[in-house]
């Protein structure tokens, strides 16, 4: 079975062939990241309209590289929620148009929901029940999953989600978005234990990043001898290339530290769990995989947004017996739990 997936939920354009929900035979990506680089984050009015530019060429190409016509493609997936608005409505409004016009069946996937089955895309599988722990700019949860296409969330950020933090945080140490890199990097030449940061006191399973992004702003004001009413848009003209690693090693090893701590904490209220798989672009973290090396990673290429998990969603929604959707009346929601 092969399945034409299509991913345009934030700011980047994606389409890819993939067959029996683990072979990939194209995966194509126009990133946005360029565009955003000097804005320090996403504007949603402009994701969309490079979406619109981007969109059927992307597909055009992802179904050239898979050596495939429309003929050999037995159905379309394509991200319906959560995201931008307007990013969401290119990606639906073309996958629904493509299945009306070659008469293929679609399937609506959650965004979060392909990103856990990017670890299907490569290697082992794992094995059910597993934890799900999603981390990217806009979500940080535990999903536990009992068989496919059946979750529950069991913890879910309170405030930002961790890679939120990530940009935050580059942001005050005047690196560039997005944030989850560029910490990276910085870090490999700093003293993650230079700086003492906090964990925050959240009981159970939830987590909570907007007070480490404090702490971390704090602490810089501390090193600089500045005061807390100092703006921390000016703080990068204080600090030194040292300063600035040893802060982001820092904190790339506090949050890290935050994620293990709440994993380990799931393990041991669900003791039947057989599988851990770590989901979104945050799973890129050479840190974090350096810190759990037994559990599953998608494929770097595969931990951030891309049409192949995409894909890889819809064919395991199609072998659990999940209906299409009527292409006449597919809807999009930026924002709608994964248990809807």
């Amino acid at each position: 079975m092969k399945i034409l997936g299509i991913e345009t939920s934030c700011d980047e354009t994606a389409a890819a062939v993939v067959e029996d929900g683990a072979k990939i035979l194209s995966n194509v990506v126009v990133s946005q990241i360029d565009i955003f680089a000097e804005y320090g984050g996403v504007i949603p009015e402009v994701a969309a309209r490079s979406h619109l530019e981007a969109m059927m060429p992307v597909v055009n190409k992802a179904l050239s590289d898979a050596g495939c016509t429309w003929e050999d493609i037995d159905a379309i997936a394509v991200t319906h929620a959560p995201g931008l608005l307007g990013s969401l409505l290119i990606g639906t409004l073309t996958a629904r148009t493509l299945a009306i016009l070659h008469d293929k069946p679609l399937y609506a996937v959650h965004h979060l929901k392909s990103h856990v089955y990017a670890n299907w895309l490569s290697g082992e599988k794992p094995a059910f029940p597993l934890l799900a722990l999603v981390i990217s700019g806009g979500h940080t949860q535990i999903l536990y999953m009992p068989a496919h296409n059946q979750f529950e969330i069991i913890g879910t950020t309170r405030d930002d989600a961790v890679g939120e933090c990530f940009d935050k945080v580059a942001k005050i140490l005047g690196l560039p978005y997005p944030g989850g890199p560029s910490i990276a990097k910085a870090a490999s030449e700093g003293d993650a234990e230079k700086c003492k940061l906090p964990h925050p006191k959240i009981e159970g399973l939830d987590f909570s990043f907007s007070g480490l992004k404090t702490a971390v702003l704090r602490a810089v004001q501390k090193e600089l001898g500045l005061p807390i009413s100092h703006p921390s848009y000016d703080l990068k003209n204080h600090l030194s290339e040292k300063q600035v690693a040893d802060f982001a090693a820092s904190f790339q090893k506090t949050a890290v530290e935050i994620l293990c701590e709440k994993l380990a904490l799931a393990l041991e209220q669900h003791p039947d769990v057989q599988s851990v798989v770590i989901a979104g672009g945050v799973s890129a973290n050479k840190a974090l995989r350096e810190a759990l090396p037994e559990a599953y990673f998608p494929a770097p290429a595969l931990s951030g947004d891309n049409g192949a998990m995409v894909a890889a969603a819809a064919y395991y929604e199609i072998i659990s017996g999940v209906e299409p959707t009527d292409p006449y009346s597919l809807n999009i929601y930026p924002r709608i739990s994964i248990e809807k």
